[in-house]
């Protein structure tokens, strides 16, 4: 079962998420954070897929503070309007992923999964939030400058190594400097997980979205 809801954040905004329930007993809670093209069809079946592992998935608007109802395509406009509502929701983009947390909670531990702005929001959560027990980052741009960051539950990363927007010096340097974060590279460009991109890498999307499922079963069921 999937469906839209309407959730409060902590400073009053109301904002629509994105909900999708298993067919049994949910294991755990996982928030589905989006890229900057909003709750777009890849981000619910994204949700979709993992409430078909066993758990209870939301993914909020957040571009909601600024435009409701916003779904981008992956093209220079999608990117541009993306790029602009960004920077505009960034700032309390954290109030509202707080606010799913709650939600999902219901389901027992909670964990977020992040992708593209989504990536670097579920680094900039996991390193702030004391109600998460874990956090996956798909080539979030911003974690290579935010490694100064000190996580609060166990972190993985993923990143191409011909993604030009995050150099992979710059994700070894943050390696180096973070080592308890299990931090896995893959031969493909920025976006490689999505298959409505043009940069999709099946093998690579798959062998991420293994590691994925067996860093959930060992650190949120």
């Amino acid at each position: 079962m999937n469906e839209f809801i309407e959730i409060t954040a902590s400073d009053q905004h109301q904002f629509t998420a994105y909900i999708s329930q298993p067919l049994e007993k949910p294991k755990a809670g996982i928030v589905i954070i989006q890229e900057i093209f909003g709750i777009n069809t890849h981000i619910r079946q994204i949700a979709d897929l993992y409430a078909s592992k066993g758990y209870l998935c939301i993914a909020p608007a957040l571009f909601d503070r600024i435009e409701k109802n916003v779904t981008l395509h992956y093209d220079e406009k999608g990117v541009s309007k993306g790029r602009f509502l960004k920077d505009l929701c960034d700032k309390n983009a954290l109030k509202d992923i707080e606010a799913s947390i709650s939600v999902v909670s219901s389901a027992g531990n909670v964990g977020v999964i992040g992708y593209c702005w989504g990536g670097s929001l579920s680094w900039r959560i996991g390193c702030k939030s004391s109600s998460l027990s874990a956090s996956v980052c798909y080539y979030g741009g911003d974690i290579p400058k935010l490694r100064d960051l000190t996580p609060k539950c166990n972190i993985l990363t993923h990143f191409g190594e011909l993604d030009k927007g995050i150099p992979i010096k710059e994700v070894k340097i943050f390696e180096k400097k973070r080592p308890e974060v299990i931090t896995y590279t893959y031969p493909a460009d920025h976006g490689f997980n999505c298959d409505h991109r043009s940069q999709y890498n099946e093998i690579c999307a798959n062998a991420a979205l293994d590691r994925t499922l067996k860093f959930l079963e060992e650190n949120i069921t």
